[in-house]
């Protein structure tokens, strides 16, 4: 992805965020030269990877396959093993009308997902097999706020505003919006987008990013190389 088209997703992003009351932290508008100047101040930014996340899959469309992330807050693996400690995690999302966030499992985190807004939120969802692929025959069984669903393997589970899934490790899941843009929030135990993302599809987690511009804000994977 161009820096350009990054830059421009994160202020209409932005917008379509404050359109239904949301308002991001502070950090969120650190400029580059902010966020290196507070690297250790702030060092919990960087290691618990909190901020703005534009992925196209490494496939180069993201209107089609992609999706856009901000991760708000987000705990400790060290606290998960001891079972104590900031355990959860939460991103605001969006989901673009009709594009495509491919089909994956987590193999520890479990989450909430919420349409917080907009059109409808579809969800493909699979059951595992015993060996962790998607399983095309079992049933799916999912809780959509409190009350279990039941749907054939592959069937679609449509979230209009307001109602929520919790999808538990394991479980195959793609999704995309219908009818409008959706805002999506994710509230779950801690995240890892490094190591805990099982793609069907062998495509990548992070863009690839053509630098033509200098960037707005960073993204989660710019830290590495632009802050150290």
């Amino acid at each position: 992805m161009k820096r350009s088209a990054v830059n421009a997703i994160i202020r209409e992003a932005d917008a379509f965020i404050r359109s239904f009351g949301y308002v991001m932290p502070p950090f969120a508008y650190w400029s580059p030269d902010e966020m290196k100047a507070r690297r250790q101040s702030s060092a919990g930014i960087f290691s618990s990877r909190l901020g703005w996340d534009i992925t196209d899959y490494g496939q180069g469309k993201f209107d089609k396959l992609g999706l856009f992330l901000f991760t708000v807050r987000n705990g400790r693996f060290e606290d998960m093993k001891k079972g104590a400690g900031m355990l959860y995690a939460e991103k605001i999302m969006i989901s673009r009308k009709d594009q495509l966030s491919p089909m994956h499992r987590h193999v520890i985190k479990a989450e909430d997902i919420i349409n917080r807004g907009g059109g409808k939120l579809v969800l493909e969802l699979f059951m595992p097999d015993a060996d962790g692929g998607i399983d095309p025959k079992a049933e799916v069984s999912v809780p959509v706020d409190g009350t279990i669903r039941k749907l054939p393997a592959g069937g679609l589970l449509k979230l209009d505003p307001g109602e929520s899934v919790t999808l538990l490790p394991g479980v195959w899941h793609a999704f995309w919006a219908e009818g409008r843009d959706v805002l999506i929030g994710e509230v779950s135990t801690v995240n890892d987008d490094l190591t805990d993302n099982i793609f069907r599809d062998p495509i990548g987690r992070f863009a690839a990013i053509d630098e033509d511009t200098q960037p707005l804000h960073l993204l989660v994977s710019d830290y590495e190389k632009w802050v150290g």
